[in-house]
């Protein structure tokens, strides 16, 4: 996985100003007072994933609410759009004015998305705000949103033990235009949630089959969850602590691990042991119950390689399912070469490490009694390159990393597409020489492929690092779909 750049902007959150909320009868009505009287909560237990229609009736942190319209996910007294009318505390008294009549048309939504059942998961960075300017917008300008079904948001930071916020400004403080909100309302500078959890809230509302799961670790905070894996419990606590703010626990629906590597070496040397990883994961899984459980994970599936390091298969029963990084199995990081696609599909003739695919880890997870349906196959939208290569033809020798817009070595798709088109195929993926660069990435007709090999798998779905690497028509996702549909 890329590492996740810490962008913060270093602004505070604007100050709060307590508003209170006068509930007003609508145009031609007369509010009619009623007499005081004890509140009775009859209502069932308000739940999350529940969709109410207006003039339903919860009960919710020991009050009753009434829904004034069609809602899903939003926390009753926490939510911005002031769904929920508050009937009073149980055993208190009512409100003397009537519920606010429910608007007679329903909001737009959209269709489920397309794909055959399966599972199509991508990954949106917190620093694609700033240098990249893709906002949460493009997700359904593009009609990338219509087309995904969980969205994974990366990456909030472990640390201390515990699960932290990554980056306050970008998550939930910037405060965003009218123009580029996905609602079309600007944000006010005094709202207690902005950023890019409000605008991940806005899209839920129009997309409202989406799904949207925090990924936590990520390349750079990985080093973390060695003293995470000391206290499990604590750690799950904390990460549930975040996850369901109230501030935006109608945001995410669960939660994603994504530690590089347990027991291996990553951007560090993970020391705590075998079984660590597999506890880690069982703990979060109590703490979050029936909310979605995941993990991204090493594609090295090698003989002594990082699956090895791990109990993934133990732990596979505590996950909804994992995200096998089948990609940057070569890049310019071997500066010299030889050069190599970054995201084979299966092995080839003079593949400088033999059984660094796609192929090979989804068959060795599947060897260790981990079900078909719980593995989802990666896709990478970006190219890896070198530079000072003299052979179109994969294994040429290089001299360094190809330029490229955000990190050497490192292109989106978008740029590839039109820079440097692809004029080959290799173990199921595209690559490219233009002048002295030589690039490997996938394409449409690449991903065609390998939606084919995993529907014949079995498998889960497929997911995708990440969203802002795609064409402005989303050309990439929608391949994805396309293919498991």
């Amino acid at each position: 996985m890329k590492r996740a750049r810490m962008l913060a902007a270093g602004l505070s959150a604007a100050a709060a100003i307590a508003l209170v909320a006068t509930l007003t009868a609508p145009t031609g009505a007369q509010a009619v007072p009623r007499s005081a009287a004890a509140v009775t909560c009859s209502g069932a237990a308000w739940v999350k994933d529940v969709a109410y229609n207006g003039g339903a009736v919860v009960t919710y942190n020991n009050h009753s609410w009434t829904a004034k319209w069609w809602t899903y996910g939003d926390v009753p007294g926490a939510n911005a759009q002031d769904v929920w009318t508050d009937g009073g505390a149980c055993g208190g008294t009512d409100p003397t004015q009537p519920p606010t009549t429910p608007p007679t048309t329903p909001p737009v939504t959209t269709p489920p998305p397309t794909t055959g059942g399966k599972k199509l998961v991508a990954y949106y960075t917190n620093w694609s705000t700033y240098q990249r300017n893709f906002q949460v917008k493009a997700l359904d300008t593009s009609g990338a949103a219509a087309k995904l079904t969980h969205i994974n948001y990366a990456f909030g930071n472990v640390t201390g033990g515990k699960c932290v916020i990554g980056d306050a400004y970008a998550d939930y403080q910037k405060t965003f235009t009218a123009a580029d909100s996905v609602s079309g309302v600007a944000d006010t500078w005094d709202q207690s949630v902005a950023g890019n959890f409000n605008q991940l809230r806005q899209l839920k509302k129009k997309h409202q089959n989406l799904k949207v799961i925090w990924s936590f670790g990520g390349w750079t905070w990985s080093g973390g969850f060695g003293q995470a894996a000391q206290d499990p419990a604590g750690f799950a606590k904390s990460c549930r602590a975040l996850v369901e703010d109230s501030r935006w626990a109608d945001v995410f629906d669960g939660i994603d691990i994504d530690w590089e590597y347990p027991n291996a070496t990553g951007l560090t040397t993970d020391t705590s042991g075998f079984d660590a990883y597999r506890k880690l994961m069982q703990a979060l899984r109590t703490e979050f119950g029936k909310d979605l459980v995941t993990s991204a994970i090493t594609a090295d599936g090698t003989s002594g390689g990082k699956i090895s390091k791990a109990d993934y298969a133990g732990a596979a029963q505590y996950v909804d399912w994992y995200l096998p990084m089948t990609y940057d199995f070569y890049g310019a990081f071997d500066a010299d070469g030889p050069t190599a696609p970054h995201s084979p599909l299966t092995d080839y003739a003079g593949a400088p490490n033999p059984g660094f695919d796609s192929s090979t880890a989804i068959a060795k997870l599947k060897s260790l009694g981990i079900p078909s349906s719980k593995l989802l196959l990666g896709i990478g939208y970006y190219g890896r390159g070198w530079t000072g290569v003299s052979q179109a033809a994969p294994g040429g020798s290089a001299t360094g990393p190809a330029p490229g817009t955000y990190e050497q070595g490192i292109e989106d798709y978008k740029v590839l597409k039109t820079s440097c088109p692809s004029t080959g195929t290799v173990a199921g993926t595209a690559y490219a020489k233009c002048g002295s660069n030589w690039w490997s990435y996938d394409t449409p007709a690449t991903i065609a492929g390998k939606m084919t090999y995993a529907k014949n798998q079995g498998l889960g779905g497929a997911f995708a690092w990440e969203l802002s690497g795609d064409t402005s028509a989303a050309e990439l996702t929608k391949a994805v779909s396309s293919g498991l549909g």
